[in-house]
């Protein structure tokens, strides 16, 4: 089963009037461990990023759906809420789940996701949605993890895939497409019912 993975790489980057700087940047791919994490990121940057590039950091990220599109490189996170009546208790759960929505405003992206979730047979509330430091998304793909189980990382760092990569990349920009990795369809929140999103990300340096 695979899971959404956010990867933060460390490398020195050529800015846009030529300076170099040392930046550190989050990635999110699906993977079926951290493992598997590690070695894939290896394998789609490997052509990406001039020079060598650390992974500083891999952590796992509940994330329900992503809907892409092709006009747009931002990323806003966006929570949705809604009430599950239990079956047993009938009583009311608050639900909630986390959406990546790529657009080019927080008005595009709220329409978007109402869009994608008008199809539930509840009703639900959108009560947040932030801007994501996400660079890129790497969805999951047989091809490339078939070949990363027999590849050991060393040989990975060293001799990344390009023919993969660029498939992958082209998969990534389709418009309106729908990512799914995360095993879990629903997320509990019993803490509180408050409209703002603690953010799993970390600000990028």
């Amino acid at each position: 089963m695979n899971n959404w993975f956010t990867v933060k790489v460390k490398y020195t980057k050529q800015l846009d009037n030529g300076a170099l700087k040392r930046v550190s940047e989050p990635y999110l791919l699906a993977a079926m461990t951290f493992t598997d994490a590690e070695a894939r990121i290896y394998e789609e940057l490997g052509t990406v990023i001039r020079g060598e590039f650390n992974v500083t950091g891999i952590s796992r990220t509940e994330i329900h759906d992503i809907f892409a599109y092709d006009d747009s490189g931002v990323w806003y996170k966006c929570k949705a809420t809604y009430d599950n009546i239990d079956a047993d208790t009938e009583k009311a759960k608050k639900v909630s789940q986390n959406f990546l929505v790529e657009a080019s405003s927080v008005k595009e992206a709220f329409e978007r996701l109402t869009e994608s979730l008008k199809g539930m047979l509840v009703d639900f509330q959108i009560p947040a949605i932030n801007v994501s430091p996400i660079v890129d998304i790497f969805p999951y793909s047989e091809e490339l993890d078939r070949e990363l189980s027999r590849t050991p990382i060393e040989e990975v760092q060293a001799e990344p895939e390009t023919e993969e990569i660029e498939e992958e990349e082209d998969e990534s920009e389709n418009s309106g497409v729908v990512f799914s990795a995360s095993g879990s369809d629903v997320d509990d929140e019993d803490e509180d019912e408050d409209s703002e999103v603690h953010d799993d990300f970390e600000d990028v340096e």
